[in-house]
């Protein structure tokens, strides 16, 4: 395990425990939208990751959150998170996105964005296939005037769907759709409890890299284990 990612890590958990000291149970995410609805995938692919590369017959039950980062008020623009969870046969698989660019440095750098609309989100840490690195990120189709605030957001999902495809990609390559997502907000509640779990969950056919577990798995059995949440 890299000595320096470890270290940065363990930092990174101290910061986030006394965070949450002041912002319980979530330091980051702090209000978000429950979502729920299904992923379709759009045939072969050739990424190295059998999650990716082998559809599955039929449409994949998912879970989502999509929440505000840093939690400033709407309208002002925040670094959006859509924290997914994609049921199969082998367990969940749990990916978590947040605003990015989509060109080749943009990709790793977290952008805020006024509307969820216009945040296309990436992995930004890659996961790792049988040919090598790859990147995940999602795009969203419309609705394209989504509101900032996530109970309006609620409100306008209960009765539109929001539609986005989902990519895969080298670090600096290009982009190649694999999936379709359709999501509902869920009735009778705006947030959830409900926690993903990107480490433990991973998609059948990719591994993390150890230095990246090195770096955030600290905060999140951290943030996680004092909240009494799992994923």
């Amino acid at each position: 395990m890299p000595p320096l990612a470890s270290a940065a890590g363990s930092l990174l958990a101290q910061f986030f425990v006394a965070l949450t000291r002041v912002r319980h149970p979530r330091p980051i995410h702090p209000h978000g939208v429950a979502l729920a609805g299904e992923m379709r995938w759009l045939g072969a692919s050739a990424s190295g990751i059998s999650w990716i590369d082998e559809p599955p017959a039929g449409a994949v039950a998912v879970r989502a959150r999509l929440s505000r980062s840093i939690g400033v008020p709407a309208p002002l623009p925040d670094v959006i998170g859509l924290a997914l969870r994609a049921e199969g046969s082998a367990g969940p698989v749990d990916i978590a996105f947040a605003s990015t660019g989509r060109a080749r440095f943009s990709r790793f750098a977290l952008l805020p964005r006024l509307s969820p609309s216009a945040a296309w989100s990436s992995t930004i840490l890659p996961y790792r296939g049988s040919h090598g690195p790859v990147l995940l990120a999602v795009r969203p189709l419309g609705p394209d005037d989504l509101p900032s605030d996530p109970e309006d957001i609620a409100r306008r999902l209960r009765t539109t769907p929001w539609r986005l495809r989902v990519y895969a990609a080298r670090p600096r390559g290009r982009w190649h759709p694999f999936a379709d997502l359709t999501l509902r907000a869920e009735e009778g509640t705006l947030d959830t409890g409900r926690r993903i779990d990107v480490g433990r969950h991973t998609p059948p056919g990719a591994t993390i890299a150890p230095w990246i577990s090195a770096l955030r798995d600290p905060s999140y059995r951290s943030v996680q284990g004092r909240s009494g949440a799992r994923g």
